[in-house]
């Protein structure tokens, strides 16, 4: 017997970022946007890649911007397809697109087959907005962290009998929050174990055994203390109030730097609504009581560090779904709809403690947090460490082929 085989399709239609809500918002309202960010400061422009991304955008899978022709020798048949802007902002398409890519390359050339979980690091709202302008200084923070948990595992492991152990990680600075507004935190993915070299040079990984909720709460500990003595040596920390001084966004970029301090706090920069908060809709409930904090959760004076989350041994597809999850774009096309008044409502993937389920923006609104959103050039936000980073000794024999 010889199974179906599927015909090829004669009616693709390739992702058409023109047709959505977003396209149309920025399209409409992006020369109201700038002049406006302009207005607010003085005459100082937002940053010249702030205005790229917008305008690139526009031309993402539009004709006009550019296409290629792919023609059947046999049939005749003709077929135009529109390039893509290939912006790493907030582009749906692009980001999906890279999303995917990412994902299953770190599922099939980087992560062994082992048990990975998922370290989920927030940071105070001060932090948060410097780090937003200071790549190196982000990067060293998100080492800092990194060092702090392989140091864990390499302990635990150390505990079992496990001598000179070393374990390995892929971290991903994400900008970005539910609301859309500006939250610089960072996903880790790390290996539930040590890899330790035998004396015949066979490299063996040693899992060990899920952190408790203490471990977690321990953890954080360090890592808030360590990132502190980080910035207080950087001389950013004001050891008077515990915040960051300096403030070296607002000197090279004044008007992206109002518009990211309001989307770090929640609020809005521009416009009628300036100073107010991002209106919410939804089935209000008792916001006095606080959720708890779930297993492997931990808060310390704004510092937050999840652990609850992790894929096992040989589950590969659920390893890139955690992946995907890192990469994800910050805004989904289907998540957005204008309202019969011109307004724009943002669906959340999951309901708030206070029953916010949808979020309700001006298009100006809108524009200012997706230009907070927006990472400076040629800064890499997917990162490696221990035995995944590029130049470690052990590499070559532990990733997956």
């Amino acid at each position: 017997m010889f199974s179906a085989v599927a015909l090829p399709s004669t009616a693709y239609e390739p992702k058409s970022p023109a047709q959505g809500a977003l396209h149309r918002v920025v399209l409409e309202h992006l020369e109201t946007f700038l002049a406006e960010a302009e207005r607010a400061r003085s005459g100082e422009r937002l940053p010249r890649f702030v205005e790229k991304e917008f305008r690139q955008f526009l031309t993402c899978g539009v004709l006009a911007g550019g296409f290629a022709r792919f023609h059947c020798g046999t049939c005749g048949m003709d077929r135009l397809v529109p390039f893509s802007c290939k912006r790493r902002g907030f582009c749906p398409s692009c980001g999906g697109r890279r999303m995917a890519e990412r994902a299953a390359h770190l599922v099939d050339h980087v992560f062994p087959p082992v048990a990975v979980r998922q370290w989920v690091l927030s940071l105070p709202h001060r932090v948060r907005y410097v780090l937003v302008w200071d790549h190196a200084l982000c990067r060293a923070v998100v080492a800092v962290y990194m060092r702090v948990v392989l140091g864990f595992l390499r302990r635990r492991a150390g505990a079992a009998g496990v001598r000179n152990g070393q374990s390995g990680a892929v971290a991903f600075v994400q900008r970005f929050g539910a609301a859309l507004n500006l939250n610089v935190h960072v996903h880790a993915l790390v290996l539930e174990g040590v890899f330790a070299e035998r004396s015949d040079g066979a490299v063996i990984f040693h899992p060990v055994a899920p952190p408790g909720d203490d471990d977690v709460a321990a953890v954080l500990a360090i890592v808030r203390d360590r990132i502190l003595s980080l910035l207080q040596r950087r001389g950013l920390l004001d050891a008077a109030d515990g915040f960051v001084a300096p403030d070296v966004l607002a000197e090279e970029a004044p008007s992206l730097a109002g518009i990211s301090a309001a989307s770090v706090v929640g609020s809005i920069a521009l416009g009628a609504r300036a100073g107010a908060r991002v209106r919410r809709c939804g089935e209000p409930s008792d916001p006095a009581q606080a959720p708890p904090l779930g297993r492997r959760h931990a808060r310390l004076e704004g510092f937050d560090l999840h652990a609850n989350v992790g894929a096992p041994a040989g589950n590969r597809e659920r390893l890139e779904r955690l992946c995907r999850y890192a990469l994800r774009p910050p805004i989904a096309q289907d998540r957005l709809r204008l309202t019969a008044g011109g307004q724009v409502v943002l669906q959340l993937r999951r309901r708030w403690s206070d029953g916010t389920t949808h979020l309700l923006f001006a298009p100006i609104e809108l524009l200012e947090r997706l230009a907070a959103l927006t990472p400076r050039p040629r800064v890499n936000l997917v990162l490696y460490y221990g035995v995944l980073a590029a130049r470690a000794r052990w590499r070559a024999r532990i990733v997956a082929s």
